[in-house]
């Protein structure tokens, strides 16, 4: 599955937001350490001035006079250890003796204030003192409210930058893309070119991009500006091979009306050579028939070159209603009549409630379908099976009527699917070998695109099939009776 690509508006507001997020951490965290250090200087000095007054006499360390709330003081004589603590109700209690050997244990500096935590207190701010007589006291103040100021400002700045990260998100989308508007105004250029069928005729390409959107001071104006350039190049080419191609259109046009006449000639005195009176030597027959052969092969290559002219240069087709399954029976017939050796099938649409009219050129259709059971029948053995079918609207594509030649031979290769309906292909490699002049399916495909239709091949070995799909008439007369199939 392919991976889910962001536009350049979005990566570029999504790394801005990064870098904003990675400084606004940055911040937040140098300020919390600076509070920590701040509200932590501010509770030492008021947890040694707590200490010193522990140390004004022997007694004196576990009383709780002159305690603020949340004191707590712990003290060691010899092995004796006891601890006291004001509650948040001004109470004096008792530590367990227990947790106070364990505060002992770890302050391990005298002097130096150090976090503890006390077991079921909390943590606290302590400095050990050693008071006269040798006795070890250790007083603390509780870390509750240290601890609600840096929670409460981590909130607050957490929240703060979420919010500010929102509105420079919204405002930075909105900047980001008036600053792509020219970006995009260059890809709008380039789009409309892309939708421009370059493939045949004559092509202009008036879509250039905006002469504000090509200032070479920017990255954006200077794509611009070379896209306007390439623009121009590629329409000179197209230009040119217009030119070209009209040139060679006329020319193959007017060679191919020209040799008609001759090849007449050639054809009429072949025929009179054999009609002469007398004798003629079987040899000079047979080159007669030759010479007739190939006479009407060039006539059938010029007469398909001069419609190829003619479909190329937009000549008008006729119009009226065809009704493509009597064209159909008529084009089967021929194929059996031309070619008994296969088996050849139609298969029409039951009934007036199922049309299959087209408007279009009924001549230039027949040769379509004729050229295409030709195509059939050249290019597979004896016995292949060609089915006709005649697939009325509301089929695959509605709106449309399809016609489907499909033969039980051989097939072709997938390579030669891309240029099956390109002039003078040929398909002795890929299916039995034929003759033809390689133009049958380029006319086939040239007459269907006339008529807004497509043709279609499927090469896959043992069912070649060829679909002609074309346009349904309007609202068409009651189709005559389906003909007879011929035989098999």
């Amino acid at each position: 599955m392919a991976e889910s690509r962001w536009s350049l508006q979005r990566r570029l507001v999504a790394l801005v937001l990064v870098l904003l997020a990675a400084a606004a951490t940055v911040v937040g965290v140098a300020s919390t350490l600076a509070l920590r250090d701040s509200l932590l200087t501010d509770l030492d000095g008021d947890v040694v001035a707590a200490s010193r007054r522990a140390l004004t006499g022997p007694g004196a360390q576990l009383e709780g006079r002159g305690l603020q709330i949340g004191t707590l003081r712990v003290a060691a004589v010899g092995s004796q250890v006891g601890g006291i603590y004001i509650t948040r109700r001004a109470e004096l209690a008792d530590l367990d003796p227990v947790a106070a050997s364990a505060v002992l244990t770890r302050l391990a500096r005298v002097g130096v204030p150090q976090t503890v935590t006390v077991g079921g207190l909390g943590r606290y701010r302590m400095v050990a003192q050693v008071a006269p007589g040798g006795v070890v006291v250790a007083t603390g103040l509780p870390m509750e409210d240290v601890d609600a100021t840096l929670a409460r400002h981590m909130a607050t700045t957490a929240g703060v930058t979420l919010l500010g990260l929102a509105a420079l998100g919204l405002l930075g989308t909105a900047l980001v893309r008036r600053e792509l508007r020219p970006l995009a105004r260059v890809a709008a250029t380039a789009s409309a070119v892309a939708a421009t069928p370059l493939d045949r005729g004559e092509v202009a390409l008036p879509a250039r991009v905006p002469a504000a959107d090509t200032d070479p001071d920017t990255e954006v104006g200077r794509v611009g500006a070379a896209l306007n350039r390439m623009l121009t190049h590629v329409e000179d080419a197209l230009a040119a091979r217009h030119r070209s191609e009209t040139q060679v259109r006329r020319f193959v046009a007017d060679a191919s009306h020209e040799l008609r006449t001759p090849l007449a000639s050639i054809r009429g005195y072949a025929e009179l050579v054999r009609r002469v009176p007398g004798e003629v030597p079987p040899d000079v027959l047979a080159a007669m028939d030759r010479v007739e052969s190939e006479a009407r092969r060039m006539t059938t290559l010029v007469e398909d070159l001069l419609l190829l002219a003619r479909l190329d240069a937009g000549r008008p087709l006729d119009r009226a209603p065809v009704d493509l399954a009597a064209l159909a029976a008529d084009a089967v017939r021929d194929a059996h009549a031309a070619a008994p050796d296969h088996r050849w099938l139609l298969e029409v649409p039951d009934g007036a409630d199922r049309p299959s009219v087209v408007v279009g050129d009924g001549d230039a259709l027949r040769q379509v379908l004729g050229n295409l059971l030709a195509n059939a029948r050249v290019h597979t053995p004896a016995g292949t099976t060609v089915t006709t079918t005649v697939r009325p609207p509301g089929g695959a594509t509605p709106g449309t009527v399809a016609v489907a030649v499909r033969d039980d031979g051989p097939g072709f290769p997938p390579e030669l699917a891309d240029r099956l309906f390109d002039r003078f292909a040929r398909g002795d490699a890929a299916r039995s070998p034929g003759t033809g002049t390689g133009l049958g399916l380029a006319i086939a495909d040239a007459i269907v695109r006339a008529h807004g239709g497509t043709i279609t091949a499927d090469g896959t070995p043992g069912a070649t099939t060829f679909t002609v799909t074309l346009p349904v008439a309007g609202p068409a007369p009651t189709p005559p009776p389906a003909p007879p199939r011929p035989g098999s």
